[in-house]
């Protein structure tokens, strides 16, 4: 069992892409309701693109940076608190811990891409000699 389990977090880790579009298709499944789900497969998928983006520049560059992309998150977090305080006067944990996570999504599934598509064409050109 733990070995399926390992399996299973592996390639979700390897694809990120498809662990959210199953997460999304198993929740509107259980919602029946579209945004929810997005919602749903965005906050879990969110972690899997972090892995996944710490993976990919191990593999690329050989050195892990998960210092730095630790460091990145917690940047992120700091910003969307003051933001959040600046704008509401008042801090609601909720809302800035959502806004947080949804803005590292979105930056995580854009470096994962960039990466992908880096990853690809570096090694594509290594193999040509270029």
């Amino acid at each position: 069992m733990f070995q399926f389990t390992s399996a299973v977090l592996s390639f979700f880790v390897a694809f990120p892409v498809i662990c959210y579009l199953l997460i999304f298709i198993l929740s509107k499944q259980i919602t029946k309701k579209h945004k929810l789900s997005v919602h749903i497969a965005l906050d879990i998928s969110t972690l899997f693109f972090i892995i996944s983006v710490h993976f990919l520049i191990v593999a690329i560059w050989g050195k892990s940076m998960l210092s730095y992309i630790l460091l990145v998150i917690l940047f992120i977090g700091v910003f969307i608190v003051i933001l959040h305080w600046k704008v509401k006067q008042e801090i609601v944990y909720k809302k800035a811990f959502r806004g947080f996570w949804r803005i590292n999504f979105l930056l995580f599934f854009c470096a994962y891409l960039f990466l992908m598509a880096y990853g690809l064409i570096y090694y594509v050109m290594k193999q040509f000699g270029i």
